[in-house]
């Protein structure tokens, strides 16, 4: 009798757990996304981009955060030097029904790539935050455009020089889900 009223007790909980939860139950066991920047455009306005390339490598766990490393090299117009940035960043895919909206931070470095570069100039740090929209398709998959807004500096060794190599960054990529 006592089993009977606990599980009398305990059925509206679990049937309340199931209906707010039963999506994260069914959802994916875990993703990886991979993507490419399209575009940087510079925060200086002295520099110009001439051309973005490299990768963004995320993975989503099962509790609906994920982790990821970007790694892209960007080319200064005129010039044969580059702004390299490499970034680690955490997200979280909102649950959100038809499209997949994710949110996400990042930390990393940036540095100015050339033959005397690195004796001439520090490491930066960098932030950024991002958001990735996508568009499930097939079932498992997903194509997805993403925005980040970066924030890195890159000052002289000696000297006053210094170089706001953030600035805005679209990519596009695609997520498989298992």
């Amino acid at each position: 009798m006592i089993k009977m009223k606990y599980f009398q007790t305990c059925l509206p909980f679990l049937v309340a757990s199931i209906m707010l939860f039963g999506n994260t139950l069914r959802a994916e066991f875990f993703s990886i996304s991979a993507g490419v920047p399209l575009s940087h455009d510079i925060a200086d306005e002295n520099i110009s981009s001439d051309g973005v390339s490299g990768y963004f490598f995320h993975v989503k766990f099962p509790i609906l955060v994920g982790v990821g490393l970007e790694s892209y090299e960007t080319k200064i117009k005129d010039s044969t030097t580059k702004i390299g940035t490499t970034m680690y960043d955490i997200f979280y895919l909102l649950p959100i029904p038809i499209i997949n909206l994710t949110v996400g931070l990042g930390a990393g470095e940036t540095e100015l790539l050339c033959t005397t570069c690195s004796s001439n100039y520090d490491k930066g740090t960098a932030t950024q935050f991002y958001t990735s929209l996508g568009i499930p398709f097939l079932g498992i998959m997903d194509a997805h455009l993403s925005y980040r807004s970066v924030n890195s500096t890159i000052k002289a060794k000696s000297g006053s020089d210094e170089y706001k190599t953030g600035g805005n960054v679209i990519g596009a990529g695609i997520s498989i889900g298992f």
